[in-house]
């Protein structure tokens, strides 16, 4: 982990009290942390950091049986991030077009539900430090391995469980001395108030328990002035990943009724019980994208998209 981060860092356990984490590192190499911890004094707990990955969720980590700790997925958000660097002519340029989204943006940028990194790396040549949040070990240890070395080899899958090696290589011109990820929740972001003048969520919502809470730590942690948030999302609302009644969209009674982008776009600019201070809703529109399978299984995503700022 980065010390750059240390002064934006909060006890995830102690909010809305933005409690100060203290360093206790056992292992450095130059400004990253490779193994030691963080300490809340406030409620005792601590966070451990591990090969250079800080674990700052409320609660334990994901199991390692979980579906987003799997091989297969991980080989899957992979080529979805960086199909085009492999290079795969069936892969899509989402990500390039989402961040063509982004204006250049002085300070931190936060991309929140980062997966395995590709959006913090196109946010860092807007910005002056990415951070990439995810809850899954597996996307991160994968996200921060690009970042140390600028290449990744993973396991492509073809066929059930026949595979080929795969290899991504990022660009020599991007600067991955400034981009860093870490396991969060997206819930309760280890983070103070006020920390990023640029925030993204990509495709998150629709698999959050509690997707206006969600909001409400997006508005926490952006600037309240001279800020922007991506957020972009297809609405695949599902009773697995939340209660109907918490959803922003897909059902045809209560106070989010109707369609998923208007909800969220009434939410952001405070109506509806929204955010304060609210955004103001400059562009929207849709970006299709693609996730991988095997070789002969691919889905086509289309995600609607808000830009705001304030």
């Amino acid at each position: 982990m980065k010390k750059a981060l240390l002064d934006v860092l909060c006890c995830p356990r102690c909010l809305p009290e933005e409690r100060p984490l203290r360093l206790h590192a056992v292992e450095e190499m130059d400004s990253d942390v490779a193994d030691g911890r963080l300490e809340c004094k406030a409620c005792g707990n601590d966070y451990p950091i591990r090969s250079g990955v800080a674990h700052l969720s409320p609660a334990p980590a994901s199991r390692p049986g979980s579906r987003y700790e799997s091989a297969p997925l991980l080989s899957s958000y992979l080529w979805s991030h960086y199909g085009d660097l492999i290079p795969d002519e069936e892969a899509s340029d989402a990500y390039q077009c989402w961040a063509g989204l982004l204006a250049p943006r002085p300070g931190r940028a936060l991309d929140i539900g980062c997966a395995v990194g590709r959006f913090c790396f196109e946010m860092a040549a807007r910005c002056d430090l990415a951070v990439g949040v995810d809850s899954s070990v597996s996307f991160i240890r994968a996200a921060r391995t690009l970042m140390q070395k600028g290449s990744l080899s993973f396991p492509l899958v073809l066929e059930g469980k026949i595979t080929r090696p795969a290899g991504i290589v990022l660009p020599a011109d991007w600067d991955r001395s400034r981009v860093e990820f870490v396991v969060a929740d997206a819930l309760a972001l280890p983070f103070r108030s006020a920390s990023f003048s640029s925030v993204a969520g990509l495709n998150l919502i629709d698999k959050l328990s509690l997707p206006l809470s969600h909001f409400a730590e997006v508005n926490r942690v952006a600037a309240s002035r001279e800020s922007q948030f991506l957020f972009s999302d297809p609405f695949s609302w599902s009773a697995d990943s939340a209660a109907p009644e918490h959803w922003l969209g897909g059902t045809e009674a209560g106070p989010y009724s109707g369609r998923g982008l208007e909800n969220v776009a009434a939410v952001l600019t405070g109506a509806k019980g929204g955010l304060q201070p609210a955004w103001r809703i400059e562009q929207t529109g849709s970006v299709r994208w693609k996730i991988r399978t095997h070789e002969n299984h691919f889905e086509l995503i289309k995600s609607r998209f808000i830009k705001a700022v304030r």
